[in-house]
């Protein structure tokens, strides 16, 4: 692939990111009045701070490959509609939790696939710095997967 056509993907992921940054701040208030259980609040709250660090982390990548076309996150835009249904539809606190627990791993699966990928192309375009701050949201995702299995489990058991 000719460095330009991949550069102009990286843009275009990025800003597609960018976009999906903005659905997740726009759900996050939403979902976090839904929440019932008090661990669920205290995660909702810690996954908001760091969703606003991986949009910084977002934002400053872009900084090095320029704007990309400015565009929607129609996949998150999506994934906020299934999870607003989901939260409406529950029968019990019990359930909306679990639903919110659910719907949180699916997201947090769309960013670490989002982060993987886009650390391996900033890469191959030299952008080293980006790329390791990619990969660290990756990373922070996929942890953040595992503390949404165990709370799952938990709020099961309860």
């Amino acid at each position: 692939m000719a460095d330009n056509n991949l550069k102009e993907l990286v843009s275009q992921g990025l800003s597609a990111m960018k976009a999906g940054s903005d659905v997740a701040a726009h759900a996050t208030d939403e979902i976090s009045n839904d929440a019932r259980h008090p661990d669920l609040k205290a995660a909702l709250e810690e996954g908001n701070r760091t969703s606003q660090e991986w949009a910084r982390r977002i934002d400053q990548a872009m900084e090095q490959t320029g704007p990309g076309q400015q565009g929607d996150n129609k996949i998150l835009e999506a994934h906020y509609e299934v999870s607003r249904l989901i939260r409406q539809q529950a029968p019990d606190d019990q359930s909306r939790d679990l639903g919110i627990v659910a719907a949180g791993q699916l997201a947090l699966h769309y960013w670490i696939a989002s982060f993987g990928t886009m650390a391996s192309y900033l890469k191959a375009v030299g952008l080293d710095d980006a790329a390791e701050q990619m990969k660290k949201s990756a990373d922070e995702a996929k942890q953040a997967d595992q503390q949404h299995t165990e709370l799952a489990e938990k709020l099961l058991a309860a």
